[in-house]
């Protein structure tokens, strides 16, 4: 007797009874084969690798204003900043969120994601508030100088009391992933690269070679030994510096001789071209303040790429570049030089070219690089005043004078408050006890002193700024840069446009934008096309990176997260 089973929307079949028992252990057995093959596609899932780029590049244009992205914009070329425009994504309102705005506190802030208060590192050098000397941010006396007879290699993180995001990204992945700072200047290769780097590099005047210290390394690795065999600096400096184009063109700039441009040792006059070859016999350090330095330095980046065969192995590696030499021209002729514009017109090129160098070796798309600066600078204060703009001269001797003056006359005693460094100044507290002072009320007077004083907008006694009548942002710009231990108690924020200076180039450092509104933009691995306009600040940048990574913020992070990056 035949039985009929029916299957939805199949034909009808006629089995025998034995074949029934048959179709049914083999539909069991086909269910528990389904089964276990769902539970085993999640499994599979879960041994996928993570997602990583290959290699970050950091890229630091020290000194690099905001508004030299769209200054020059017509002028640049489709390869280098326009690329980063054009393929990336860009942050249009980022600010440095502390005083003072230097170039050590920079890298800092933007590695650490953190601010001077918190990672220790409050100015290129500070006062020990219990020892009372000098620190320069990364001395270390107990490690040695690496690739020259020099003590330009006494140099370390230790001074730096947080971990960066280099440093968690080798913790992230047991010590696998490769870590490489790069700069002209010992402090922009260290702090970026952070305490457990690979190497740190940097450029040595006296021997005109790249160096490390004991730190990192005992020797120096055969790569940085065949780059320096080169004698790069020679060959650029072995020409002089003329402009790219037409001097005519340079229409973005003011005359080619001003009276507020600065000039090289032996050069009477800042104009082109500039006799770099010349001077280069007498002043070693000339390269830095020349466009070459950054061109330099990106070779010496794509020989670390080599040298340490970065995003070739199967964790993340992370570059830091610092490009030095805007800072150097932009001090010694101003933002609105031709030099200055020269310089980015030539570094324009430069990174076309290093951008052309990681898509070769890395590949497009495998690599995520970011541009950022770690601080602006001011117009140069005579070119303010020749357009009737406010700017002068902060004369810090008479305005200590003053203080000193004002305190004797009230306490009977001029020294109760000294001169600190980064515009902060320091209560002598012990002179002030001995004389059985009252400790606030000595700097309340200071305060009221200082406050009217030329070129001075605010004074503060920073461990009472609550009470103070200082605007935010200001204020808590004031509280993040203050680290006790690394800082007087007092401070003085100047006008808009007022610093000390000897009237010739500028200089950066205050809380206004021109000093603290920064370029940023991601590009790359991980990163979408576009743009905003939201307020972010340096200190997002760390944390950003951690959360594209898929690793841990740095120790001292107080940044936030820029989510409108990420596809």
């Amino acid at each position: 007797m035949n039985a009929k089973v029916e299957l939805s929307g199949l034909v009808l079949l006629s089995l025998t009874p034995m074949k029934i028992y048959t179709m049914k252990q083999k539909s069991i057995f086909s269910i528990v084969i389904l089964f276990l093959l769902f539970l085993w596609i999640p499994s599979v899932k879960s041994q996928q690798k993570l997602q990583r780029p290959k290699l970050v590049v950091g890229i630091v244009a020290d000194q690099m204003r905001w508004d030299y992205l769209y200054r020059y914009y017509d002028r640049y070329g489709d390869g280098g900043f326009k690329r980063l425009m054009n393929e990336g994504f860009e942050v249009k309102n980022t600010f440095i969120n502390y005083v003072p705005s230097y170039t050590a506190v920079g890298h800092t802030v933007i590695f650490t994601g953190s601010v001077p208060a918190i990672d220790g590192i409050t100015g290129n050098n500070w006062i020990d508030q219990n020892t009372l000397q000098n620190v320069y941010c990364t001395d270390d006396s107990t490690v040695q100088s690496v690739g020259a007879d020099t003590k330009a290699g006494k140099m370390s993180p230790r001074n730096l009391l947080v971990t960066t995001i280099t440093d968690e990204l080798r913790l992230a992945t047991n010590f696998h992933s490769k870590v490489v700072g790069v700069s002209l200047k010992d402090r922009a290769s260290i702090l970026p690269a952070g305490h457990a780097a690979n190497g740190a590099f940097w450029y040595d005047d006296d021997s005109q070679k790249f160096i490390t210290s004991t730190w990192y390394m005992n020797e120096l690795p055969d790569w940085v030994k065949n780059f320096n065999a080169k004698d790069e600096p020679a060959k650029f400096m072995s020409k002089d510096w003329n402009t790219l184009y037409p001097i005519s063109t340079y229409t973005e700039s003011t005359a080619d001789n001003v009276p507020w441009e600065g000039t090289s040792k032996e050069e009477k006059n800042p104009v082109f071209p500039h006799k770099i070859s010349e001077f280069f016999k007498t002043d070693k350090g000339l390269i830095r303040s020349t466009p070459f330095g950054n061109t330099l330095t990106l070779n010496f980046a794509e020989a670390a790429i080599d040298g340490y065969d970065l995003g070739s192995g199967n964790y993340t590696d992370f570059l830091t570049v610092n490009l030095a030499s805007t800072d150097y021209v932009g001090h010694k002729y101003g933002p609105n030089s031709i030099e200055a514009e020269d310089t980015y017109l030539r570094l324009d090129k430069d990174l076309a070219s290093f951008f052309s160098f990681l898509d070769a070796r890395i590949g497009k798309g495998n690599y995520t690089v970011f541009l950022t600066a770690d601080h602006g600078a001011a117009h140069a204060i005579n070119f303010m005043k020749a357009h009737k703009l406010p700017a002068d001269f902060l004369q810090t001797t008479e305005l200590v004078k003053a203080l000193h003056d004002g305190l004797q006359k009230r306490f009977g005693n001029g020294n109760l408050i000294v001169n600190d460094l980064n515009y902060h100044l320091r209560a002598n507290k012990k002179l002030i006890d001995s004389l059985h002072l009252n400790f606030d009320e000595v700097k309340a007077e200071a305060v009221r002193i200082l406050e009217r004083q030329p070129g001075v907008a605010f004074a503060a006694d920073i461990p009472n700024i609550g009470k103070s009548a200082i605007p935010e942002p200001v204020k808590f710009m004031i509280a993040n840069g203050y680290n006790p231990k690394r800082a007087g108690e007092l401070i003085i924020i100047p006008e808009s446009g007022w610093f000390p200076s000897n009237g010739k180039g500028t200089t950066h450092g205050a809380w206004n934008p021109y000093d603290t509104h920064i370029p940023l933009i991601f590009m790359g691995w991980g990163i979408t096309h576009g743009h905003t306009s939201k307020t972010y600040y340096m200190s997002d940048i760390a944390p950003t990176l951690a959360t594209l990574l898929h690793i841990q913020m740095p120790s001292g992070n107080v940044g936030k997260v820029i989510t409108e990056i990420a596809k």
